[in-house]
C-alpha cells in the first residue's frame, strides 16, 4: 500500500491553503462575529427567524446557579399585626393570656424585619432578625427567639 500523502503537507507554501483570497478567511468578520453577535438579539430583524429555527431557549442567560445560597423570605411586624386577626380565627395562632407565639418557619418566614407598630405582645421564633425588630419586640414586652444570632 502507498503512503497517502497528508492535504496539510500539500498547503504548505500556498500562503491560502486553498479558501481563496486571504480577506475571505480572516477573523471572526467571515463568520458574522462570535458568539450571538449577528442573530439579531437586540434589534428585531432576525429574532422571528431564530425562535422559529431554535425556539426560545437561544435567547437568555445559561450557565451555573448556586445551589447553597440561601433565600431569604422576610416578613415585617406591621405584616404580622395585619394578617393575626385571620390567623387567631382560623386557629392557626393561639393567643396564651396576652401573648401570641409565633413560629415564622411554619409560615415559610425565616427573617423578621421591623416596619410597623406592635398592638401586641409577641413570642417569636425566627431564624433571622434585624436589630430594629428585635427591638421592638422586647420594647413591647414580648420575647424573641432568633435561631442565627447575627443581628442582620
Amino acid at each position: 500500500m502507498i503512503i497517502k500523502r497528508k492535504k496539510a503537507g500539500r498547503y504548505r507554501g500556498s500562503q491560502t491553503h486553498g479558501g481563496g483570497a486571504k480577506k475571505k478567511r480572516r477573523g471572526a468578520g467571515n463568520r458574522g462575529g462570535r458568539g450571538m453577535a449577528g442573530s439579531g438579539k437586540r434589534a428585531d430583524q432576525k429574532k422571528p427567524t431564530i425562535l422559529k429555527l431554535y425556539g426560545s431557549s437561544y435567547f437568555g442567560k445559561r450557565g451555573f446557579s448556586s445551589k447553597n445560597k440561601k433565600k431569604i423570605k422576610a416578613i415585617s411586624i406591621q405584616t404580622i399585626e395585619n394578617k393575626l386577626y385571620n390567623w387567631l380565627k382560623n386557629g392557626i395562632l393561639k393567643k396564651e393570656g396576652n401573648v401570641i407565639s409565633i413560629r415564622l418557619g411554619d409560615f415559610g418566614y425565616n427573617k423578621l424585619l421591623g416596619k410597623g407598630r406592635l398592638k401586641n405582645k409577641f413570642n417569636i421564633e425566627v431564624e433571622y432578625a434585624s436589630k430594629k425588630a428585635i427591638e421592638k419586640i422586647e420594647k413591647s414586652g414580648g420575647k424573641i427567639n432568633v435561631l442565627n444570632a447575627t443581628g442582620n
